[in-house]
């Protein structure tokens, strides 16, 4: 089976951070969203990744090049964003009609991979939502197949969103359908949309089953990034030795990447550090904080900083991306 990956957006709701690096490569519970990503398609059985980059994309072939060396992957580049229907049928060519997962590249939920992956038809995340007109919303009847899909409807008749997760077995037919859209010009909210091509699927009698996500995490924006690394950590966080530091408390669940300096601090709860950073005189709670960077004589609260950054002063809540110099004081 075929993955297809797009992360070719610019990720306008974390800037500063997506500046510097794609959204998918943020630092989540000591991985990346990538990272958790690969990780479960790759336990389904998922042996060829096709990634859709555009912006940045050098880091996330870099990043896989590192990570996952053995990996047969392939990388396009979507060099006029047009939205993920757009994205996709990029790949047409590498799929060749074989039956695909496509997961969208900010999408991290719990479910059972390999069942989806193993189901005899065609498959769509749903997970229920408070508002669904910020998302692409399905109408399910009392089998749990799938009727209509609407992109960001203003009057949904459905709560239940789709996550961005989709297995499809009839991929030819969908690369048609997302063919036909963009030949006539059919948009919604400005973009090719793969939920149009969905409904066109549907139209023309394929059967789309749902199935429920037992977690979405939400990596759209700072404060639920910050959930969404809270609640992973405490599944992924391995017991930190808090002796490993000079005169240092540590407070679990926390992840503490290799090569990293503490002394006279306190780390945690919910905090992600990456490589080589160096934090001194400080406190850090429910925060992610990059690699290569120096935090010194601070307390750091619900706070978002990148990396090779130096911080040092008052009490904060931060959202500062990568290469900055902050002196509080």
């Amino acid at each position: 089976m075929k993955a297809i990956i797009p992360v070719a957006g610019p990720g306008t709701k974390l800037r500063p951070h997506s500046y510097t690096q794609p959204k998918a490569l943020i630092p989540l519970a000591g991985k990346s969203i990538l990272g958790i990503m690969i990780d479960q398609l790759l336990e389904a059985g998922v042996t060829e990744f096709i990634f859709v980059v555009g912006y940045l994309g050098e880091k996330i072939e870099d990043f896989v090049a590192q990570q996952y060396p053995g990996l047969n992957a392939h990388f396009l580049q979507q060099s006029d964003r047009q939205g993920v229907g757009h994205a996709v049928l990029l790949a047409r060519e590498q799929v060749a009609g074989e039956e695909i997962f496509i997961v969208l590249g900010d999408t991290i939920c719990e479910y059972d991979v390999k069942a989806i992956a193993s189901a005899p038809r065609s498959m769509i995340g749903l997970r229920k939502v408070d508002d669904p007109r910020d998302f692409g919303v399905a109408e399910v009847n009392e089998n749990g197949m799938i009727t209509r899909v609407v992109e960001k409807p203003q009057m949904p008749k459905s709560n239940m969103a789709m996550v961005g997760i989709y297995k499809i077995k009839e991929s030819e037919i969908l690369f048609r359908c997302l063919e036909n859209n963009i030949s006539h010009g059919v948009r919604t909210h400005g973009e090719y949309s793969i939920t149009d091509a969905l409904e066109c699927m549907i139209q023309q009698g394929i059967s789309l089953q749902s199935f429920k996500v037992d977690n979405w995490f939400d990596c759209g924006r700072k404060e639920t990034l910050l959930e969404s690394n809270a609640l992973l950590l405490k599944k992924f966080a391995p017991a930190v030795d808090g002796a490993a530091f000079v005169n240092t408390v540590i407070v679990p669940p926390v992840s503490i990447g290799v090569g990293c300096q503490i002394s006279n601090a306190v780390i945690g709860p919910d905090v992600t550090i990456g490589d080589h950073t160096k934090i001194d005189c400080s406190v850090v709670r429910n925060s992610i904080i990059g690699s290569y960077s120096h935090l010194h004589d601070i307390v750091v609260n619900d706070s978002l900083i990148g990396s090779d950054t130096d911080c040092k002063g008052e009490a904060r809540s931060l959202n500062i991306g990568d290469n900055a110099t902050i002196d509080l004081g």
